[in-house]
């Protein structure tokens, strides 16, 4: 159990210390992803991927077809970002949708042959980060970077509760 006097480090006494930038915990998460982003860039444009892109062709390389309400659950987005990255990814003829056959409120997002295809380059992405990771952290970098994912992970899972259970 965390006590006020765990905090102490983190959040120094003082008047509008809350609101300084460097007691944010969402600050470092958002520059961290900001510049995430920004490595991926160069590895995706060979693709015409943007970041946001690769998330959805890695969900449904994961598992297809998937409803539209499906994917954006797994990538916690909402059907307003969603959409637009969807759109854009059936324009290149990457992904297609159709009304679901049971239900046709449904809509069901499946690769296309191109977009399958797509897979067997965009294996070299991560790889390729990693070996940047490995070039400039040196080999605990990995190790660093997997421990961070996990937090992360617990991190999104504990907000989510906490947002499911407001009223």
């Amino acid at each position: 159990m965390t006590t006020s006097a765990d905090l102490t480090d983190w959040v120094a006494p003082g008047p509008g210390r809350l609101l300084a930038l460097d007691a944010q915990f969402c600050f470092p998460v958002y520059a961290a992803t900001n510049l995430i982003a920004r490595a991926y860039r160069p590895l995706l444009a060979p693709l015409g991927l943007t970041y946001p892109q690769y998330l959805v062709m890695l969900v449904l390389w994961e598992s297809e077809p998937l409803t539209v309400k499906a994917l954006g659950e797994r990538l916690l987005l909402d059907s307003g970002t969603l959409s637009p990255l969807l759109k854009r990814l059936e324009e290149r003829r990457l992904v297609k949708k159709k009304p679901d056959r049971q239900d046709a409120r449904r809509v069901v997002v499946s690769l296309t042959p191109k977009g399958r295809a797509l897979k067997a380059e965009a294996v070299k992405v991560p790889e390729a980060l990693l070996c940047r990771l490995l070039a400039e952290g040196g080999p605990e970098a990995a190790v660093r970077v997997d421990a961070l994912r996990l937090q992360l992970k617990s991190l999104v899972a504990t907000l989510g509760a906490s947002l499911d259970a407001q009223p």
